[in-house]
């Protein structure tokens, strides 16, 4: 029987707090002084976190809708059997470029029937992670590397695929 009666007790006094923090904020919305501002305030803060949280959520599904529309470009690119042609291989290699090395503009392209030469510099880190993204790229029949590394000689790499 004491055990329920403390359990009443506390029930009891989380009431009145509930009711004293009611009583509290009805008193501080209602304010004939503040009270108004105060309401408009919150008002005017729930709005803006409304508007934020709708242009997080526009944002976020753009960008996955974006994602979905170069996944299936890349998907028909990579199914389609039409050759590239040298102009359109060059510019995709030096797009590829810029986010692979540090230095770009450092590394010549030069292509020619699908057949690839790399001439310049590039960071040893950067050097194998570079000819690998490169021969990878559709319609790159064969890669030279003629790129200098801090301790690399030249190579020559195959592209995968047919020849």
């Amino acid at each position: 029987m004491h055990e329920r009666s403390a359990s009443n007790t506390l029930g009891t006094l989380c009431n009145v707090a509930l009711a004293f923090a009611a009583g509290a904020l009805m008193m501080y919305f209602l304010d004939p002084n503040t009270g108004r501002r105060r309401r408009a305030l919150v008002r005017d803060r729930g709005v803006s976190m409304s508007r934020d949280a709708e242009r997080l959520v526009r944002g976020k599904s753009k960008r996955a809708a974006d994602r979905l529309k170069g996944l299936a470009a890349r998907t028909r690119a990579n199914l389609s059997s039409t050759p590239i042609d040298d102009d359109m291989l060059h510019d995709r290699i030096r797009s590829r470029l810029g986010r692979l090395v540090g230095h770009p503009h450092h590394v010549e392209v030069h292509v020619h029937d699908g057949w690839v030469q790399l001439k310049g510099t590039v960071a040893e880190e950067e050097f194998e992670d570079l000819l690998h993204a490169v021969s990878s790229i559709r319609g790159v029949r064969n890669l030279e590397s003629l790129l200098r590394t801090a301790s690399s000689p030249t190579a020559t790499v195959a592209a995968p695929g047919p020849h």
